[in-house]
């Protein structure tokens, strides 16, 4: 902690938004002008191919979460052209979006589409509902969700693709072997050294190729 706080003593740091403009410089009116409030029949494609989208919330006290969703593409379905519905699907029931949603209803979305560097970025207000029929269309292997998560966009833009040519995010032959990277049972284990990592290891593969708790 002495040498974090020393650390940040002797950190130059940006303040306000006039130093981070004098910076950075202000964005082109182009830039400016991509930022609508609603989606248009060229926008919503990226809504409709994406089988996975990253929601972020925050709590009251500035808490922060970003949790991804993914299903078959188009699982987010566009109501009208400011309205989404996101499906609930089961989940470790943490809720920690949900909760989030409750007490503040700001969210932000990023649909990713494999393959593609474009992302669309959909920021707004969140609602959480349980009607039957706006979730019926949602089903998947027969199960409906229990709850939906409703989207009044306030803002929709597309993100240029520098972060995926970066990353190189869709290059095959960067791809890591799961195996190099520690389990989840084994992360278990390092909080509790009496954990049974491999016996969880082998009972969550069975679950997950069963798609057991999916829908």
């Amino acid at each position: 902690m002495g040498e974090t706080r020393a650390m940040e003593a002797t950190l130059t740091t940006i303040r306000d938004e006039e130093e981070l403009r004098r910076l950075l410089g202000e964005p082109s009116d182009l830039v400016r002008a991509k930022v609508g409030d609603r989606l248009n029949e060229l926008t919503r494609q990226f809504v409709d191919r994406s089988p996975f989208v990253l929601l972020a919330t925050s709590a009251p006290d500035g808490t922060c979460d970003v949790s991804p969703r993914g299903d078959p593409p188009g699982f987010v379905r566009v109501l009208d052209e400011q309205t989404l519905l996101l499906p609930e699907r089961p989940g470790n029931r943490l809720a920690d979006s949900l909760r989030n949603i409750l007490a503040n209803p700001r969210v932000g979305l990023l649909f990713v589409v494999p393959g593609v560097g474009d992302t669309l970025r959909v920021n707004g207000r969140a609602t959480l509902v349980t009607d039957d029929e706006l979730l019926a269309p949602s089903a998947v292997d027969g199960k409906v969700p229990k709850l939906g998560i409703l989207v009044d966009a306030d803002e929709v833009f597309t993100h240029c693709s520098k972060a995926f040519l970066r990353s190189q995010l869709w290059d095959p032959g960067r791809y890591v072997e799961r195996s190099e990277l520690p389990s989840s049972g084994e992360i278990h284990r390092r909080r509790d050294p009496s954990f049974d990592a491999e016996s969880y290891d082998a009972e969550r593969a069975k679950r997950y190729a069963r798609r057991e708790g999916f829908y």
